[in-house]
């Protein structure tokens, strides 16, 4: 995958932390696979274009096609056997759009945009940070925070701020950059922390992974993740992990943020109309994340269960 909240993800998602670098080796070794997918058809091409859709010859490669940007190695988000939530939302798209559906694959790592969609190999990035400048964002999906996550029936599952006094002198994992190291750090934590790299090819490495490991060996107490990637893997441990999203903090950096799609600056008409899409299957998408254990928040940072985010916005 990539650099997820263990990489690129965090970083674009923080708008602060450091610039992924993977080392000039690294970066000739990932531009050498990117890894172009045959259209896949997802549902039976429609005689007629939807009727609110713009002509988009001249923005996207082939506007027959939804050509996705995507890591084919970044669960929960996206791989290459479309096991991810972006994949799922990527195929629900392509069926409205009656468009077949096509990967181009490359690790989020240094380079991912710049090898992908601004060179024209493909129109959309799944999942992209409000705020970040390396793509033109449309409107936000979902919010979600990072979160704490830890054994269920200790006390440490009932801690919602870093600033607990229970916190103190435990061994919290943490990704090295990420923001929630900061207010760590603020906290006077950082001295029994264990850090994970931020820096990684995700093709033969995960930070949460070895995170979540360490939690359920009992190595580390406790551990830090980006949102998505504390509920997956929470919900994917033997038993499950407690997630905590850290929307209380009063010390350091905010750890919510709003997540949209990004497209080429000068693609007005697929930026529009990829916003009404994400308007008119709102539902739909709140479901394929929760499915994928992702802690949805509203703007008044409280939870989106599977009632609230069925209901039309």
């Amino acid at each position: 995958m990539r650099l997820k909240p263990d990489g690129w993800r965090a970083r674009a998602a923080a708008l602060a932390c450091a610039t992924l670098l993977i080392g000039s080796s690294a970066q000739a070794q990932v531009q050498a696979q990117v890894q172009v997918q045959a259209p896949a058809q997802v549902q039976a091409q429609a005689p007629a274009p939807p009727p609110d859709s713009a002509d988009l010859s001249i923005e996207l490669i082939d506007p027959k096609v939804l050509r996705v940007c995507a890591d084919p190695r970044n669960l929960p988000f996206s791989n290459d056997k479309g096991e991810g939530f972006e994949n799922r939302i990527a195929e629900l798209f392509a069926a409205k759009l009656h468009k077949s559906l096509d990967y181009v694959f490359f690790p989020q790592a240094t380079g991912f945009v710049r090898m992908t969609l601004a060179a024209h190999r493909c129109d959309v990035i799944m999942g992209f940070p409000q705020g970040d400048d390396l793509a033109q964002g449309t409107n936000p999906y979902y919010r979600t925070a990072y979160a704490l996550v830890a054994k269920p029936g200790t006390e440490l599952d009932q801690v919602t701020t870093l600033d607990d006094p229970r916190l103190k002198g435990k061994h919290i994992g943490i990704v090295a950059g990420t923001p929630p190291a900061t207010n760590m750090a603020v906290n006077g934590m950082m001295a029994t922390a264990k850090p994970y790299p931020l820096m990684i090819d995700t093709r033969v490495d995960s930070s949460a992974a070895a995170m979540i490991g360490d939690i359920k060996s009992g190595e580390i107490d406790a551990g830090i993740l980006w949102g998505p990637m504390a509920g997956y893997y929470a919900k994917e441990a033997n038993p499950p992990l407690h997630v905590t999203p850290l929307v209380k903090e009063t010390r350091g950096p905010q750890l919510a943020y709003r997540i949209g799609m990004g497209v080429r600056a000068a693609d007005q008409n697929w930026k529009r109309q990829l916003n009404r899409l994400i308007q008119d299957s709102q539902p739909e998408i709140n479901n394929i994340l929760l499915e994928f254990g992702v802690p949805l928040l509203d703007e008044n940072n409280r939870p989106l269960g599977a009632a609230t985010a069925a209901k039309q916005p």
